[in-house]
């Protein structure tokens, strides 16, 4: 089957993974083309500097030349004209899983970065070391690193280094991504309720990553958060090798000695010290797993310490956008309670004087809903500052359903916090502008584009003088 395929058309294709995958093919020759609804930067510019066209909306004519594969995205559903134009033709068609298993996993060597949090800076940490150590893994990473530019590479090597998410695949499969990636060794970082759109529960949460974890063979390894309580209870059951890393006495590869720097961090090891270019106990975790996996797969601490020191973060985490007005603009992909609270925890560290702005937009599927109503309260409580705006696709939820961006407002301003609930953009942009003292620092938190707020803050900052 693989043979007869020339041309590859991706729905949804402004998504990081499905443009990183989009590209790669494109440089193996195939003929690659897109569409997409509201893409926006910086995958929009990545395939635009790749010299891969994206359609701006979704339309039956994209698919006018009968590819020879559709990759359907998991934001895709049923009444997409793609979609439709698909089942009523019986075309080829596949999820991004599946497309990757097919034609870049086969034979490899795979490791798999899963958990709630850090992901996407773990893989692309881990990702970098290998290639500091001269092995030139392949990858794909949910964000796009600083180091590489971009987040997919498929190369020669044996290693196969991938960001394993467990969200649904596609409307035509609701098993989590993460079961196509062919683990060899899977790192779990840690596991908390997350995408209250298609979980119910933890429980629900727990159940995926069980079936991740027994797809993990006899003659590989999974490595796992021993300081998380909710992934406790799926270790004991595993079918294959386990070991534990953390800060506590009983794991097998431990860190003490921490530093948490505002610029830096160092742990120890048993037998050597690390510095990290990264601020934050969440980063210094999961460094701890880079160690853990590097040194299992043959890399010695010295090699893994080069990777540690050249490495430049990621995009869209605690990413500083620039400094306007003598206020500094932070973008960071928060969208959980957690998350938040570990991001202004660093940030805090970082700049322990300034006033700290935080300024959300309740986008994912979870934060939309009330699921997390008390716990984002709390997670915003290291900020001086707090500004929510309006839920995003907010006529697609019950009333009843819904975060009640008002009531958070009140919470935060019952502890003492300066708060204001301002719907748009716009209206955010003129109330920092006229508030922001120099030397404050902005942190916007988003999944999405938010509306080029980002943009928008600079330049006007910029106007003030």
């Amino acid at each position: 089957m693989l043979s007869e395929i020339r041309s590859v058309h991706f729905v949804g294709m402004g998504g990081t993974a499905m443009a990183a995958t989009a590209v790669a093919l494109h440089e193996r020759g195939y003929a690659v083309t897109g569409s997409d609804q509201n893409a926006y930067p910086p995958m929009s510019t990545f395939l635009a500097e790749r010299g891969i066209t994206l359609a701006p909306g979704y339309a039956e004519s994209n698919l006018a030349h009968r590819p020879d594969l559709v990759v359907i995205g998991n934001a895709i559903s049923r009444g997409n004209p793609e979609a439709e134009y698909v089942l009523d033709h019986k075309l080829r068609y596949v999820s991004l899983p599946e497309l990757l298993k097919e034609f870049f996993l086969r034979g490899k060597r795979s490791i798999v970065v899963t958990g709630t949090h850090g992901k996407t800076t773990t893989t692309a940490l881990l990702a970098w070391v290998f290639e500091q150590a001269g092995w030139q893994p392949s990858y794909l990473i949910g964000g796009v690193p600083l180091n590489f530019g971009q987040g997919a590479r498929f190369t020669q090597s044996e290693w196969v280094i991938l960001e394993g998410d467990e969200y649904d695949t596609a409307f035509f499969d609701k098993r989590s991504k993460f079961v196509h990636y062919l683990p060899e060794l899977a790192i779990v970082n840690n596991l908390e309720f997350d995408h209250a759109d298609i979980f119910p529960d933890l429980a629900a949460v727990q159940t995926a990553f069980r079936h991740f974890i027994r797809l993990v063979p006899r003659n590989g390894l999974l490595l796992a958060n021993g300081d998380d309580p909710n992934l406790a209870p799926l270790l004991a059951a595993a079918p294959c090798p386990v070991k534990r890393f953390g800060l506590h006495e009983e794991d097998a590869i431990r860190a003490f000695n921490l530093r948490l720097g505002a610029t830096a961090s160092e742990f120890e090891i048993p037998s050597f010290k690390f510095h990290l270019n990264l601020v934050g106990q969440f980063n210094v975790r999961n460094a701890l797993a880079v160690v853990a996996c590097a040194k299992h797969c043959g890399l010695s601490n010295k090699q893994i310490q080069s990777g540690f020191d050249t490495f430049k973060g990621v995009k869209r985490r605690m990413e500083v956008r620039g400094l306007a007005g003598g206020v500094v603009v932070i973008d960071d992909f928060g969208h959980h309670p957690t998350a938040i609270r570990e991001t202004l925890h660093a940030l805090r560290v970082k700049y322990p004087r300034e006033r700290l702005w935080a300024i959300f937009e309740p986008r994912s599927n979870t934060t939309r809903r009330n699921v997390f109503q008390a716990e984002l309260a709390q997670a915003f409580s290291e900020a001086n500052l707090v500004v929510v705006a309006q839920i995003a696709r907010l006529d697609l939820l019950a009333p009843a359903e819904r975060l009640d961006p008002e009531r958070l407002i009140a919470d935060l301003r019952q502890a003492g916090q300066l708060a204001e609930y301002l719907p748009h953009v716009e209206a955010i942009v003129d109330y920092v502008s006229q508030q922001a003292l120099g030397g404050d620092v902005v942190c916007v938190f988003s999944n999405g584009g938010f509306g080029g707020i980002h943009d928008k803050l600079l330049a006007r900052l910029g106007h003030r003088g």
